[in-house]
C-alpha cells in the first residue's frame, strides 16, 4: 500500500485561510480599540454628525442628494451612502461607525493578499506585503477616523477591481469585463484619487501578469480612463470652487511641497515617527538644497529601476505605482492646507511595499537559513509596526487627545490650537479656548497674509464665536467681519455672524447673512431652518414656510424644521395659511425623529390635534408635554401648557399672535 500524501494545494489551502485569519486578528489587535472611541471635530461632523441628510439615515432623498450634490468639498456619493447606513443602523454610536471602518479595512488587506498570491504564485512575501499594509501606523489615520471612510471603501472596491481584472486577463470575457468595470466605478464613487486605477492595472499588465506590451493593453482600458475623466473634471470642477484650494499658494511653492513629500512618504514607511493629523504646509521655507536632493532622489530611483525592468520588473512597477498613485493629491494641483496627509499613503504605498519586499526576497535567495532569516525579521517588523500602530490609534480617543498629540509633536501648528479652542468651547473652558486661539491668530500672522486667507478666516470665525460665548456682541462681530474680509466665500463666517447679529437683535442684518450662507452652501439645513426662524421674527409667514419646505426637501429627517413647520400651519390666525392635516403629519414626523420626550415638539401636536378639531387628543397630549415639562423644570413651558389644556378643554384652539404676515392680511 502506499503511504498517504495530502495534496499541495490543499496544503496551500489551508495556509492561505491561516494568512487570512492572521491578518483579520492582527488588524481587529489594532484598531479594536476605537470601538470605544468618539467622533473627533476634525471632518467628522461635516461627513455624519451635523449633516441631516446622513444623520438621518437612509432615504431616497437623501441618496438623490448624494448623487446630486458636493459633500463635504468632494464627490464621493457612495461614501455618503454608506454614513447613512450606518446612521439608519446605529444611529451616532460612534463605536459602530469605527467597527465598519475596521471591517473595510480588513477586508481590503486580506483582499490585496489574495490578488498577489493569484497573481505572483508567492504566498509568504504577499502575505507580509498585505500584514504591514495592515498594521502599519501610517494606515491609523485611515482606519481610525471615521471621516475616512473615503480610504477603506475605495480601497475594498480597488482591491475587488484588481482582483477581478486577473480573473479578466486570464479568462477575457465580456462578463468579467463588465464585472471589473462596475468595481472601478464604485472605487472612483468611494473616493476620486483612483483616477489612477487605470494607470496601475497597466502597471500590472507589465508586473506581475506579465502581458505583452501592446496598443491592445491601453484600447482596452479606454472605458476605464473615460470614467477616470469624467470624475477628475466633476471632482476639479467641485474643488476649485471650494474656500479650501489652495490654489492660493503659489505653483513653484507646490511643487517644491509636492517633490519634497515624495520623499517625505518613503522616508515615513520606513520610520513612522511624530505623525500628527495635520502637517502645516511650509509655504515657500524650503531650503533649496532639500528640494534638489529630492528631486535627484527621485530621479535616480526612477532610473535605477528602468535600468533593471527585465531582471527586476517588480521594481519599475511598484515605483510607478507609488508614483502615478500619490500624484493626484501630491499637491501640484493645489487642494487642502496640508503639507502632505498620512492617509494619502493608504494605497500608493503598496507599491513601495511589492518593490521592497519583492527586491530583499531576491537579494536573499542565495543567503543560508534564508528562510528562518527572513521568517524572523518579517515578523519582527510586523509585530514592532503593529506595536507602533496600536500606540498611535490610542491617540484619536477623542478630540481633546487628538490635538494634544499634535500640539506635542508640533507646537506651532495654528490648525491644532484652532481645533483645541473648539474643543476647549464646547465643555465651557471660554477662556482657555481664546488663548488657544489667539496663539493660533498670533502663528498665521506671521505668514503672509494674502496666502493664508482661509486659515485667517477659520481663525477669526472661532475667536468670534469665544466671545460671542463670552457675551461680548460687538467683539465677536468684529472678528467674524475679518474672517469674512479674509474669505468672503467662506460659508461658517457668515452663518456665525448671522447667528450673533440675530442675537444682538438686528435681525434684517442676520437674514442678510443666512442668505449669504445658502448662496455659498446651498445645502446647508440648518442655515435655512435659522433663516426660517427670522423670517417669523420678521413676519414673513410665506417666505418661512417655503425655507422650512425647502430644508424638509434637502433632509426629512430635520426634526426643528418639521415641528416649526407644523407649529405654524397649526396655530398661525392667518386662515389661508392653517392646515391642521399637514401640521399633524409634520408634527408627527417632528415627534418620531425625536424620540417623543421633548415637550415642545408634543405641544406642537397637540396644538395641530386641536386645529384639527380633535380636541380631547389635543387635551391628552398637551397633559403629557405638561409632565415632560415639569419634569426638566421648565416653568415657563408648564405654565404655557397649563393654559393650552384649559385652552382644549374648552374647545378652542390655539393661536399664536406672533404668526402673522408683515401686512397684517393673508
Amino acid at each position: 500500500m502506499k503511504p498517504h500524501r495530502p495534496s499541495t494545494r490543499s496544503t496551500s489551502y489551508k495556509i492561505d485561510i491561516f494568512i487570512c485569519v492572521g491578518l483579520a486578528l492582527l488588524i481587529w489587535g489594532v484598531f479594536g480599540q476605537t470601538l470605544g472611541h468618539d467622533f473627533v471635530n476634525y471632518d467628522d461632523r461635516v461627513y455624519v454628525t451635523q449633516v441631516p441628510q446622513v444623520s438621518g439615515g437612509l432615504t431616497i432623498p437623501g441618496i438623490i442628494w448624494a448623487f446630486a450634490h458636493a459633500h463635504a468639498g468632494n464627490w464621493h456619493p457612495l461614501t455618503t451612502i454608506s454614513h447613512m447606513i450606518d446612521c439608519q443602523l446605529f444611529g451616532l454610536r460612534p463605536g459602530a461607525h469605527h467597527a465598519v471602518n475596521i471591517l473595510l479595512h480588513t477586508c481590503a488587506a486580506i483582499l490585496l493578499f489574495a490578488f498577489l498570491r493569484n497573481t505572483t504564485g508567492r504566498i509568504w512575501p504577499s502575505a507580509f506585503v498585505a500584514a504591514v499594509f495592515a498594521i502599519h501606523p501610517l494606515r491609523v489615520e485611515s482606519v481610525a477616523w471615521i471621516a475616512e471612510r473615503k480610504d477603506v471603501l475605495s480601497a475594498f472596491f480597488f482591491m475587488l477591481t484588481l482582483i477581478a481584472y486577473a480573473r479578466y486577463v486570464r479568462q477575457p470575457s465580456p462578463r468579467r469585463y463588465v464585472t471589473m468595470s462596475i468595481f472601478a466605478a464604485c472605487g472612483l464613487m468611494s473616493k476620486p484619487m483612483l483616477v489612477t486605477l487605470p494607470v496601475v492595472l497597466l502597471l500590472i499588465d507589465y508586473w506581475p501578469l506579465a502581458r505583452s506590451t501592446s496598443s491592445k493593453l491601453f484600447i482596452e482600458k479606454i472605458p476605464l480612463f473615460v470614467m477616470a475623466a469624467i470624475v477628475s473634471v466633476i471632482t476639479f470642477v467641485i474643488q476649485v470652487r471650494s474656500p479650501n484650494a489652495t490654489a492660493q499658494f503659489p505653483l513653484l511653492w507646490r511643487v517644491e511641497n509636492a517633490v519634497v513629500s515624495y520623499v517625505v512618504y518613503v522616508g515615513q514607511l520606513f520610520w513612522p515617527r511624530h505623525l500628527i493629523v495635520f502637517y502645516p504646509h511650509l509655504e515657500n521655507h524650503f531650503a533649496l538644497w532639500q528640494v534638489v536632493v529630492a528631486a535627484a532622489l527621485l530621479f535616480a530611483v526612477t532610473v535605477a529601476a528602468f535600468q533593471v525592468r527585465l531582471t527586476k520588473p517588480y521594481l519599475l512597477a511598484g515605483w510607478l505605482w507609488y508614483v502615478v498613485m500619490l500624484f493626484p493629491v501630491i499637491g501640484v494641483l493645489g487642494f487642502g492646507l496640508q503639507a502632505h496627509a498620512d492617509r494619502y499613503t493608504y494605497l500608493p504605498q503598496i507599491g513601495l511595499l511589492i518593490a521592497f519586499t519583492w527586491l530583499i526576497v531576491d537579494l536573499a535567495a542565495n543567503w543560508e537559513r534564508r528562510r528562518e532569516i527572513l521568517a524572523i525579521a518579517a515578523t519582527a517588523s510586523v509585530l514592532l509596526l503593529g506595536a507602533c500602530a496600536w500606540n498611535q490609534t490610542r491617540v484619536w480617543k477623542n478630540s481633546e487627545t487628538l490635538w494634544s498629540h499634535v500640539l506635542a509633536v508640533s507646537p506651532e501648528n495654528d490648525v491644532a490650537h484652532t481645533n483645541m479652542g473648539i474643543v476647549l468651547m464646547e465643555r465651557g473652558r471660554t477662556d482657555e479656548a481664546l488663548s488657544h486661539l489667539q496663539t493660533a491668530l498670533d502663528l498665521r500672522s506671521r505668514g503672509a497674509p494674502a496666502q493664508n486667507d482661509l486659515s485667517l478666516a477659520l481663525i477669526h470665525t472661532n475667536l468670534g464665536f469665544a466671545f460671542a460665548q463670552k457675551g461680548d456682541v460687538d467683539l465677536a462681530i468684529n472678528h467674524l467681519r475679518m474672517a469674512i474680509a479674509s474669505q468672503p466665500k467662506y460659508p461658517d463666517a457668515h452663518y456665525n455672524l448671522a447667528v450673533v447679529l440675530a442675537q444682538k437683535g438686528d435681525v434684517d442684518a442676520a437674514i442678510a447673512e443666512y442668505e449669504n450662507t445658502l448662496s455659498l452652501r446651498t445645502d446647508d439645513v440648518e442655515a435655512r431652518i435659522s433663516l426660517a426662524n427670522a423670517l417669523l421674527q420678521k413676519h414673513r409667514l410665506r417666505d418661512a414656510i417655503a425655507q422650512y419646505e425647502a430644508a424638509l426637501k434637502a433632509a426629512p429627517h430635520a426634526a426643528f424644521a418639521a415641528n416649526n413647520l407644523a407649529w405654524v400651519l397649526a396655530t398661525t390666525p392667518e386662515d389661508t395659511l392653517r392646515d391642521g392635516a399637514r401640521a399633524t403629519k409634520m408634527a408627527r414626523m417632528a415627534d418620531q425623529y425625536s424620540d417623543g420626550t421633548n415637550a415642545i415638539f408634543i405641544r406642537t401636536m397637540a396644538a395641530a390635534h386641536a386645529e384639527s378639531g380633535r380636541f380631547d387628543d389635543a387635551r391628552q397630549t398637551a397633559q403629557i408635554a405638561l409632565q415632560f415639562a415639569r419634569a426638566n423644570h421648565d416653568v415657563d413651558l408648564a405654565r404655557e401648557l397649563e393654559e393650552d389644556v384649559d385652552l382644549y378643554q374648552r374647545r378652542q384652539p390655539l393661536r399664536d399672535p406672533n404668526l402673522t404676515n408683515a401686512s397684517g392680511a393673508p
